[in-house]
């Protein structure tokens, strides 16, 4: 069907009438959108319901997609946006790792495990929790290079920010990553080596 064609290549015939083209679109990034949303909104059931608004509004707005960055860059931008409006809009109690009772329930959390339960968790599991326990900046910047394969210039467009800072963001990130790897997973690391 439209597996040959890049993306320039779909939102062309998209925006030419060929509507039955966006659903290549949906099809190459419903998980990547999917994966973006659930990290920021942590309900399945409403990550599914943006990551479906987010596709509507990609749709709506194909024709401002002008090809300067990738088109991930640009849906990217669209799944955080809705993101936080939904959080606002639920008004979202977010907790900071600086809370004292959120360290220590995040502590106890992983503290307890069995060798065979750690045995048995995967290297990404073990990688996706440790990303989760960061803070919502660290995750994001984290995710976008390593998850979405994003340059550092368009990591620096999405975030605002200038390509250095982007750049200075995801190395403080990796620290504070590989601070809760060694902090959490100190054995399982131990067993990898």
């Amino acid at each position: 069907m439209l597996t040959g064609l890049n993306d320039s290549e779909i939102i062309s015939r998209v925006l030419n009438g060929d509507q039955q083209a966006y659903a290549g679109l949906v099809t190459r990034y419903q998980d990547y959108v999917f994966t973006l949303t659930l990290r920021m909104i942590k309900s399945r059931e409403d990550a599914e319901e943006v990551a479906q608004d987010v596709f509507i509004k990609a749709y709506k707005y194909l024709a401002d997609f002008r090809g300067a960055s990738k088109f991930s860059t640009w849906l990217y931008t669209i799944v955080n946006n809705t993101c936080i409006t939904l959080l606002r809009k639920k008004k979202l109690e977010i907790h900071s790792l600086d809370n004292e009772k959120v360290f220590e329930m995040a502590d106890s959390k992983y503290s307890g495990f069995s060798a065979n339960q750690v045995e048995q968790k995967s290297k990404l599991t073990m990688v996706h929790d440790a990303i989760a326990m960061l803070n919502p900046d660290d995750a994001e910047i984290i995710t976008l290079f390593y998850k979405s394969e994003q340059t550092l210039d368009e990591i620096a467009a999405i975030l605002g920010v200038e390509p250095n800072a982007a750049k200075v963001r995801l190395h403080r990130a990796r620290i504070r990553l590989k601070e809760k790897m060694e902090t959490y997973f100190a054995e399982e690391i131990k067993d990898l080596n």
